[in-house]
């Protein structure tokens, strides 16, 4: 061997005993078996013959290559009913939800960080609680106050108490599934757009006004301008949200017969047409990953700097006789998005019989209720529910240990990436950790269910595992606590960790005494939206759901198909109580951490 080999030898030899390297290979091996590796297990099965294709075809021989899904679904005579009309509503709701979330967040951020609307603290507080309700909560009290007897044989509140039966158009199908999403996803833009304008100089605006503009033509012309980055980040993760979203548009778009993808995907994995399934998952994730690319060519070559050297200055835009009205038109929003949607569904599992919403029909029986065999097919209140509790249970232990798993690859990620800065291995690792992010929920669990409906090697079929429900919520929250992980670990310095190896510790007892401690509360962030993203998660788990495995989401699906809407708002409610005190729990931990 040469010397100018033996040094490279060498060389390779140092970078792969660094403990950021061996960690960041070991998680790029996990990301492609979580991420890649399913992915191409779609790809490959869309493009054979599947055991159910003998039905269709006396020319399917399973395993074999064939291009006979493809030209079904583009080509073939139910095309229009199984892909192009289901892409086609796909499209108009998830352009029409970014557009109108986009609007209304947009504008509560600018009210609450430029003007001096009253009581802005209180409606930041409440402006992100809409997300974290289950996002077809807005669904089903859409339903409860406006569905009508033509569709489903009950009539909700409107009907009730005004005597008029709301149209089929404004019950079900393209309005309210806008509408409803709309205010579940609007947080996103409030978020992203209130970050922007605190760094926004007034001097800008200011600027214009000495100029002569006009407010209006200051917003259109300065203003808007300036926020792009953020308006357009929140369009992308809105619209990439909703496109995948199925709870929603099953439940309010099914009963008239408008499917999108996501619902499409669905039905075809029941009907037993997988490959039909996972080609629409595939077109879900190019759709997605042509909005990115399209942000990235709008907004990658623009300068939007707003903070240089001079003083950065805010000022607050006086809305003079407009403070009250403004205030008016935010806490509506607030109402209608949260405590409206809460009180229609308590009132709804208050009602013995569907119908009836008199003070008479009022009852505890699907909360806390005995069986009774005249009532609900003999099926107990909620807490008393066998079923129910067991569904319960699995929802926590879920969301725990997905929270747990992924915030602590979350801060194992944070390392690899922070301590191998400006190596191409933390380069991949980072922007592989967010893949994931990138592929819709329901394509997502498509992809899972291709891979592991079959056994892979030794490894035995784990459809119908809990196990799997583990795998696929680890994998698809993983971006987030990545980059909960990355922005902890950048706040540890590197002395820190050189100190201990001076001590002579070791690289695991360095990380358990010195880089855990420290992160661990900065990461708090990724595993409480771990927990709440799994605990009310739908989409994801949907095509995955066995009765041994159900969660609570499931079950919530399961008694809207029955027509048992007091059963599954009362489960919905229970969620949002699991989901908030987890919150509140996760929190008080972390703070009793940061005092220690």
């Amino acid at each position: 061997m040469n010397e100018s080999a033996s040094l490279f030898v060498n060389r390779l030899g140092l970078k792969l005993r660094q403990p950021q390297v061996i960690l960041g290979l070991l998680l790029l091996v996990v990301l492609a078996g979580l991420v890649v590796v399913p992915f191409l297990q779609l790809v490959h099965d869309t493009a054979v013959w599947q055991e159910a294709d003998r039905r269709m075809s006396r020319l399917a021989e399973p395993g074999d290559w064939t291009l006979f899904h493809y030209l079904r679904v583009f080509a073939g005579p139910l095309s229009v009913n199984i892909f192009y009309r289901p892409l086609i509503h796909s499209l108009a709701t998830s352009l029409t939800i970014a557009l109108t979330a986009m609007l209304l967040g947009g504008l509560m951020a600018w009210l609450v960080v430029r003007t001096d609307m009253p009581f802005k603290k209180t409606i930041a507080v409440f402006a992100v609680i809409p997300y974290v309700l289950p996002s077809y909560t807005l669904a089903l009290a859409w339903l409860d106050f406006f569905k009508n007897e033509r569709i489903g044989g009950a009539v909700g509140i409107c009907s009730y108490l005004f005597g008029v039966s709301p149209p089929d158009w404004l019950a079900y199908g393209f309005v309210p599934i806008v509408i409803t999403l709309s205010l579940h996803y609007y947080p996103f833009t409030y978020l992203l757009v209130s970050g922007a304008l605190v760094s926004l100089d007034s001097n800008l605006e200011e600027s214009g006004e000495v100029l002569g503009a006009s407010r209006f033509r200051i917003l259109r012309r300065i203003t808007f301008p300036l926020m792009l980055p953020a308006l357009i980040s929140a369009f992308i993760l809105t619209f990439s949200r909703a496109v995948g979203t199925f709870g929603t548009p099953y439940f309010l778009g099914a009963p008239v017969r408008y499917f999108t993808l996501s619902t499409t995907i669905y039905s075809s994995i029941v009907n037993r047409t997988p490959a039909v399934a996972y080609i629409g998952a595939l077109v879900l994730i190019l759709i997605s990953m042509v909005i990115i690319y399209l942000n990235q060519k709008v907004i990658g070559e623009k300068s939007f700097v707003t903070i240089a050297g001079k003083g950065l200055l805010r000022r607050v835009t006086l809305l003079g006789r407009w403070r009250w009205p403004a205030f008016s038109l935010m806490a509506a929003l607030i109402g209608i998005a949260v405590f409206v949607p809460l009180l229609l569904l308590l009132w709804q599992t208050l009602m013995l019989y569907p119908n009836d919403y008199s003070l008479g029909n009022l009852t505890l029986h699907y909360w806390i209720g005995k069986s009774q065999a005249t009532l609900a097919e003999g099926e107990s209140g909620i807490l008393r529910n066998a079923q129910i509790l067991g569904s319960a249970w699995n929802s926590i232990c879920l969301s725990v240990i997905v929270a747990l798993v992924t915030g602590m690859m979350g801060i194992l990620i944070g390392y690899a990436v922070v301590r191998g800065r400006k190596t191409r291995l933390a380069a991949v690792l980072e922007q592989g950790s967010f893949l994931p992010y990138l592929i819709p929920s329901i394509a997502f669990g498509a992809i899972y269910l291709a891979l592991f409906s079959k056994s892979i090697g030794p490894l035995p079929p784990l459809y119908g595992t809990f196990l799997l429900l583990v795998l696929v919520c680890v994998a698809k929250n993983l971006p987030f606590s990545a980059r909960s992980g990355i922005s902890s670990m950048m706040q540890v310095a590197g002395e820190l960790e050189e100190a201990g190896m001076m001590a002579g510790a070791t690289w695991l007892q360095r990380f358990r005494r010195i880089i855990l401690p420290l992160t661990l509360a900065g990461s708090l962030s990724g595993f409480i939206l771990a927990f709440i993203s799994t605990m009310r998660e739908l989409s994801l788990i949907i095509l995955l759901i066995t009765p041994e495995t159900r969660t609570l989401t499931t079950m919530t699906f399961r008694y809207v198909e029955q027509g048992y809407s007091q059963f599954a708002d009362a489960i919905i409610l229970l969620i949002v109580l699991l989901v908030v005190g987890g919150e509140f729990l996760a929190r008080r931990i972390g703070g009793k951490r940061e005092t220690i």
